[in-house]
């Protein structure tokens, strides 16, 4: 790793302004002049940026300015120490020492570590106090290397128990998450108050700040070092940009209380349901540790104290309770298509709006025309063609996404980010392969799968933060990958292959219409879960094999839209117009917003009606699902957008083909429905309208 400090970054005792601004703005331009940063003022903007969210001074006349800039080439500590001190928002005064911690905006997980080694030294007395007593710009460089472990002439010293390895046995009775900082040897023993059953408490505590570099572990060390001085059992899980190790299931159970210093959101909040908690920005954690221990150890004892809200089950369920392999399958799924949609919906549209511009021969020649072509220069077909080519070709652009986007959140959904990269790659293998979106969803499953058991492998402690950025990238991309080309690439790509020639066969067979009941079903079964996106992701893959000679995924993405569209609107009509009477007024009112949702292609729009009546309403929604698939079909409605509904009119082909479809299978849906409602248990739906009815929020 690169020096993170040179002694050029550092100023000893020169004025550089009267307020904190100029500080931060003198020493960014000590970082842009080393050629750390591309533009000091931009450096400067961004920290002062995150100044304005939460002042960066702290007790004992320390201030630590940072960002995460795009300007930042190469993550860089620049340290001025001020005579006089410059206020920087500290309870106790002016800060004298004062650290800008510039981190690029992608930095690596090895410099996010080192600049948080920084910030726990500067819990310690002996770090400040030899940075006051230091006599050259060298000296100073070579106590902040020891520090943040850039030099091995000596290791950086331990805060309390914050700095020892995680194989270092805790005094309670398991073993401590790596990266947490287990409970320290207790002193002489808790107070009378700060003990629960007549033992020192047992606290928890997770911390974390906007940018996870500075705050969050110098909370960590402070609660620490609090909970050691006051002889309790304390462990702290930091939650920092460079990760985390989640605290392990047995500390959580057992501990009395938690805290939550943190200026963001908790990750993985259900682990700590039901437990009393105190909660506060990351801030109080440095500045009040032992005021906060105070609060957690009297909600511990308090009936009537906050408690953590949310489902413990999935920190707290036994292996035979945890969801079977199929439920999980199917959360992965839908997160790799809920991740992909924007991809489709944004390049669809875009591409869609090529052809309105262009005409539909705008596909066959859109790449030569962007790129032979300008404004000043314009093809032979004009403006309209130039600007119909550019949006065709950046729409196309996007779409050639889907598969690796796909693949590359199903694998995210598995493994969390280190799964991000493997799956992208093993998505574009895929494509490569012609293995379409199944090969996408086995790629994904693949690189999540290998990436998360990587993840869990207990790696030397050196080589820890290698493995998210580098060693699980690159052996889950190698054997996920590796995999697709050498064994299951060809054969899903000859499934595929049949697949479409199958449907083609059906095309030219008069057989389409049965093609369309089938999506049209699979459209109106679960709106929006995973048979509704199995259908839809189906039909927008087949987007990528159409051509002039190919129209066939054309009337399969028609049928689809409009298929889809008919729950919403089916819903509507029933509850606005048709039958008032039957349905809740919430159930009116969701019908209102249910027209807009109907109309831009959103099945969910219907889902507050299928989860108050699902018998009624999930069957009615087929029926006229069926309907409308079977009649686009007939009147060979194709459609060139993949989303957008009635908003994309002039993607449609016939529109007016369209607009009879969608019209038969939405009366239909609603008059089913409705005589369900009338004719179906309608005891049961009278004794419902006398409870209270409980809204039903629509799902955009």
């Amino acid at each position: 790793m690169t020096e993170t400090i040179t002694t050029e970054l550092v100023s000893l005792d020169e004025p550089l302004g009267d307020d904190k601004r100029a500080v931060i703005h003198a020493l960014a331009a000590r970082v842009a002049a080393q050629g750390r940063a591309t533009d000091a003022d931009a450096l400067a903007a961004d920290a002062w940026a995150r100044e304005q969210k939460d002042e960066t001074g702290l007790p004992g006349g320390i201030a630590i300015p940072h960002a995460k800039s795009a300007a930042v080439t190469q993550a860089s500590l620049a340290f001025a120490r001020l005579k006089p001190g410059v206020p920087f928002g500290a309870p106790d005064g002016p800060a004298d020492l004062v650290f800008l911690i510039a981190a690029p905006e992608g930095a690596a997980e090895a410099h996010l570590a080192v600049l948080s080694k920084l910030a726990r030294s500067l819990m310690q007395e002996d770090f400040t106090s030899a940075l006051r007593s230091a006599t050259s710009a060298d000296e100073v460089v070579h106590i902040v290397r020891r520090a943040i472990g850039e030099e091995a002439a000596a290791e950086p010293t331990p805060v309390s128990a914050s700095a020892a390895p995680s194989s270092t046995a805790a005094p309670a009775t398991a073993p401590q998450a790596e990266g947490a900082i287990p409970p320290a040897p207790q002193s002489s023993g808790a107070t009378p108050e700060l003990t629960v059953d007549g033992r020192p408490a047992r606290i928890v505590a997770v911390t974390s700040c906007a940018t996870g570099i500075a705050h969050t572990f110098m909370a960590a060390d402070a609660l620490s070092a609090a909970g050691k001085k006051a002889g309790i059992d304390l462990v702290v899980e930091p939650q920092g940009s460079s990760g985390y190790k989640a605290l392990p299931k047995d500390v959580i159970e057992r501990a009395d209380a938690v805290i939550f210093a943190t200026d963001v959101d908790v990750r993985e909040p259900q682990r700590f349901a039901g437990k009393p908690v105190v909660r506060s920005g990351v801030k109080r954690g440095i500045e009040q540790p032992t005021q906060m221990i105070a609060e957690a150890v009297a909600a511990a004892k308090d009936p009537q104290a906050q408690r953590v809200t949310g489902d413990a089950a999935a920190s707290t369920q036994t292996t035979a309770d945890r969801p079977g392999a199929g439920a999980s399958i199917q959360r992965w799924l839908l997160t790799g298509v809920s991740y992909m949609i924007p991809f489709v919906a944004g390049g669809g549209l875009l591409m869609a709006l090529g052809f309105l511009l262009g005409g539909y021969e705008v596909s066959n020649d859109a790449a030569s025309v962007i790129i032979q072509n300008s404004l000043w220069e314009l093809p032979a077909g004009g403006l309209g063609q130039y600007l119909g080519s550019v949006a065709f070709m950046i729409g196309n652009t996007s779409m050639g996404f889907l598969v690796a986007a796909l693949a590359g959140y199903i694998a995210f959904a598995i493994a969390d980010r280190p799964g991000i990269a493997p799956g992208f790659v093993a998505g574009a293998v895929a494509v490569l392969m012609n293995a379409g979106f199944i090969g996408g969803i086995v790629g994904g499953l693949l690189a999540g799968g290998v990436a998360w058991w990587l993840g869990r492998l207990d790696a030397p402690r050196w080589l820890r933060g290698l493995m998210p950025v580098v060693i699980i990238p690159l052996l889950a991309s190698i054997v996920a990958s590796g995999l697709m080309v050498l064994f299951l690439g060809r054969p899903i790509a000859w499934l595929m292959e049949q697949m479409t020639n199958g449907l083609n066969d059906l095309a030219a067979t008069g057989l389409i219409v049965v093609v369309g009941v089938i999506v049209g079903l699979m459209m109106c079964f679960d709106l929006g879960g995973p048979v509704n996106k199995v259908a839809y992701a189906f039909a927008v893959a087949g987007l990528g094999t159409a051509s002039a000679t190919n129209t066939t995924p054309y009337l399969i993405m028609a049928a689809v839209m409009c298929a889809g569209m008919v729950p919403p609107l089916a819903m509507a009509l029933a509850s606005t117009v048709l039958a008032r009477n039957l349905f809740t007024p919430v159930e009116r009112e969701n019908g209102k917003a249910a027209w807009l949702l109907g109309a831009s292609f959103i099945s969910e729009g219907a889902i507050p009606f299928a989860a108050a009546d699902p018998l009624r309403v999930i069957p009615a929604t087929m029926v006229g699902g069926a309907v409308t698939g079977a009649l686009s079909m007939l009147f060979a409605v194709e459609s060139r957008a993949p989303h957008g509904g009635l908003f994309v009119w002039f993607a449609i082909e016939p529109f007016w083909g369209f607009l009879v479809a969608l019209a038969a299978g939405t009366v239909v849906s609603a008059l089913v429905v409705v005589a369900l409602k009338k004719w179906v248990a309608p005891k049961e739906f009278a004794e419902a309208e006398k409870a209270p009815a409980a809204q039903v929020p629509a799902t955009v």
